[in-house]
């Protein structure tokens, strides 16, 4: 790690046949980067939104034909809860216009019509892209947890920043979200790791973590994405499918902590999942598992320690 620690940011290097560059502790698969074209941004804002929508709660997809309807909806809501759902489909309806509108920029381009960055057409699909950044705050992720304002700045970066800065950013967003899949598998072992009735989950976990990481730095059009991602949903089964092994007599405590131990190792799993698949830390949804992890360590194994001191010392006091 101290070796690590003196690598400058951004250090490109092949490592096993792969380029990969380096950024706060990991080193990240990197890709060639693109033309930095229309043609090229197009194609980046459209798989952007695409992603968004994928990883945000359902029916804020709204055409961009929809507009004003959405924005007449959203400015004439009261109720604060529906006006946040509101603000998200307005924001839905905004990328979408943005995308239509760079859509037939493109296509003017296509047939030798010179586009400025001074085009009127180009600002208002920035002023779309700016305003729904804004309203994303709004929005939640598909797990009803929290938001992921990293994803709705996303097709922003593409637009006004030349695309190597943009892949520049990603790589930076993807150390960050190693970093998080490093931290919720730790906190899964040091509250699992040791207890017998768990016995076998730390290996589970690392192995878990570890596909975790690699599904977040691919593409979807890497070849390797098709081992990779069946390394993955194999990982995140065995994870999900483990089983405490309970005593011969286990006690009510005993079979509680099991159940409750399970329940938490299947919501980390799922943490997991959502932070690889969306390729962003998610901060409000792990403090809420550590915290949840350190309940259940001073709650639920100090109730079964106690339980299970005092069965043995009755099974003591009963022999003599």
């Amino acid at each position: 790690m101290l070796q690590d620690e003196l690598i400058p940011h951004g250090t490109r290097r092949q490592i096993d046949g792969k380029w990969r560059v380096f950024y706060d502790g990991y080193w990240v698969k990197c890709y060639e980067v693109p033309a930095d074209t229309l043609q090229a941004k197009k194609q980046l804002i459209e798989a952007l939104t695409r992603r968004l929508f994928n990883h945000v709660e359902h029916g804020i997809n709204i055409p961009g034909t929809r507009l004003a309807e959405a924005r007449r909806a959203y400015e004439t809501e009261a109720n604060p809860q529906r006006k946040r759902v509101k603000a998200a489909m307005l924001a839905g309806s905004l990328f979408n216009r943005a995308a239509d509108v760079f859509t037939k920029l493109v296509e003017l381009q296509a047939i030798g019509a010179e586009i400025r960055c001074d085009n009127a057409l180009m600002q208002q699909c920035g002023e779309h892209l700016q305003e729904a950044l804004l309203l994303g705050r709004e929005v939640l992720h598909r797990s009803g947890e929290e938001g992921i304002d990293e994803l709705w700045g996303e097709p922003f970066k593409a637009f006004a920043y030349p695309i190597e800065e943009f892949y520049r950013s990603r790589y930076v967003k993807i150390a960050a979200t190693m970093k998080a899949i490093d931290r919720i598998a730790h906190e899964l072992v040091v509250t699992f790791g040791e207890l017998p009735m768990f016995a076998g989950i730390d290996a589970a976990i690392a192995e878990l973590a570890k596909t975790a990481k690699r599904k977040s730095e691919i593409l979807r059009t890497d070849p390797d994405i098709f081992d990779i991602w069946s390394d993955f949903s194999v990982t995140a089964e065995a994870v999900a499918g483990f089983v405490p092994e309970l005593s011969p007599s286990p006690s009510t405590v005993e079979r509680e902590a099991a159940l409750q131990g399970r329940q938490l190792i299947q919501r980390g799993k799922d943490l997991i999942f959502y932070v690889t698949r969306a390729r962003v830390p998610m901060p409000k949804s792990t403090r809420d598992f550590v915290e949840s992890c350190e309940e259940y360590r001073t709650g639920y194994l100090g109730r079964f320690a106690a339980s299970r001191a005092l069965a043995i010392g009755i099974r003591q006091g009963a022999r003599a």
